[in-house]
């Protein structure tokens, strides 16, 4: 019996049009995906690859599975992309970012340019800009990492690092920024380390230039820059009798606040300065739409997730008159309002003219690429670009704390 596997006819067309497929009858392309948005040049897929879902692009120069067999289900993928082995889930690739094999990448990531990690790495609701690296072994979900300016001076986190996104309380209310928007986006800030078999209790934030020695596990803010920090956990064999829950809710939602502002901060960043470079591509318009629909994804994750923990800590008897939960819980709503109208005050926006004139001037030479262009502004044109997204993130800081009547949850 000559048997056909149901995706050979896409297979084929593939083949047609030039994709290198060594081993076209182990391979799985499911009805939905459209052939027209795998390029024809120079993608390689290696035996035994999946691709699902309508939405997925895979760009020139891909390289799927060439450690092992990998499922692409909904992924954008930009240029010169390699993934090397392991699951792949309604995330986005930006040109040549990379993952080794057993990587378990679910919804809502973003890699920007050259961003990484070795074998078996676990992401979920995570972005990484630029050059930023994991090791192996590693479990980083829910957080935003940034810093470095190259391939040789990047970001790094050791091997065995894991970023604790779940309470014992059972809230995932935990989002890191390792880093931030503003100056992250600029590709001129020190870059972070975190030392390998250690840790970071979420939601927290670490500052530029910050040296996390190895076995070390965060519980609280390093928003100073340029420390080197050994942070030893308690002594061994200690039994002390568990605090009451939601101690430190006014912290726990500062920093999910702050996350929320950092990623509006990052929309703006996709929408003024990122399109026209990601729309140069050959399917620029849709790794556009693919990084916009993740960031939207993220802040509905974050809201979803701080209601869920409101409920929670709200139903705790309340030591005040009135417990903060109950506050954000009332006002849930008007938060999502506030992050979902499009416009922003003019005095928000006052630097951004200013500075997309000098991008648009450092872009007079095509052939440059985005990481290019953005680390060849001089000093003057980085601060601005620094100040007009700064702006955004205290003008949401300052909105959201004015609804809640609670200017101390946040640091506006």
């Amino acid at each position: 019996m000559d048997f056909k596997p149901r995706s050979h006819e896409k297979i084929q067309q593939m083949m047609d049009r030039g994709v290198d497929i060594p081993c076209p009858s182990t391979l799985d392309i499911g009805d939905e995906v459209c052939v027209d948005w795998i390029s024809s040049k120079g993608v390689k897929i290696y035996p035994g690859c999946r691709i699902y879902g309508s939405e997925t692009v895979i760009s020139s120069g891909c390289r799927l599975g060439q450690e092992g067999p990998a499922t692409v289900d909904n992924c954008q993928l930009g240029k010169n992309v390699e993934l090397k082995g392991g699951f792949f889930c309604q995330s986005i690739f930006l040109e040549k970012s990379a993952m080794g094999l057993g990587a378990h990448v679910r919804e809502g990531c973003i890699l920007e340019e050259q961003a990484g990690g070795a074998h078996c790495v676990g992401l979920k609701h995570t972005i990484l800009f630029p050059f930023v690296t994991l090791g192996s072994l590693i479990n980083f979900c829910d957080c935003l990492m940034a810093g470095g300016t190259s391939r040789q001076n990047h970001s790094e986190v050791g091997s065995s690092y894991i970023h604790f996104n779940f309470t014992p309380d059972g809230d995932k209310a935990t989002p890191s920024l390792i880093g931030d928007v503003p100056k992250g986006v600029m590709l001129n800030q020190p870059p972070i380390f975190l030392g390998g078999q250690g840790g970071m209790i979420g939601p927290l934030i670490l500052g530029y230039g910050n040296v996390v020695a190895a076995g070390s596990v965060l519980r609280k803010n390093y928003p100073e820059e340029n420390q080197l920090i050994f942070a030893t956990g308690p002594a061994r064999n200690i039994q002390i009798a568990r605090s009451a829950p939601y101690t430190d809710i006014s912290g726990i939602m500062e920093n999910n606040l702050l996350y929320l502002a950092n990623i509006k901060a990052l929309e703006q960043w996709y929408k003024n300065v990122r399109r026209d470079f990601l729309e140069e591509d050959e399917f620029g318009s849709l790794l556009y739409q693919g990084a916009m629909d993740k960031l939207r994804l993220a802040v509905r994750e974050r809201l979803q997730r701080l209601k869920l923990m409101a409920d929670k800590a709200a139903s705790v008897p309340p030591r005040r008159h009135e417990s903060e939960a109950q506050v954000l819980l009332e006002h849930i709503d008007d938060i999502e309002h506030i992050l979902s109208v499009p416009a922003l005050p003019e005095a928000v926006t006052a630097e951004r003219e200013v500075f997309l004139n000098f991008v648009a001037a450092h872009r007079e030479n095509r052939s440059l690429s985005y990481v290019d262009v953005i680390r060849g502004l001089p000093p003057d044109a980085s601060a601005k670009g620094v100040r007009w997204l700064q702006n955004i993130v205290d003008y949401y800081c300052q909105k959201i704390a004015s609804v809640l009547s609670s200017p101390r949850l946040i640091k506006g």
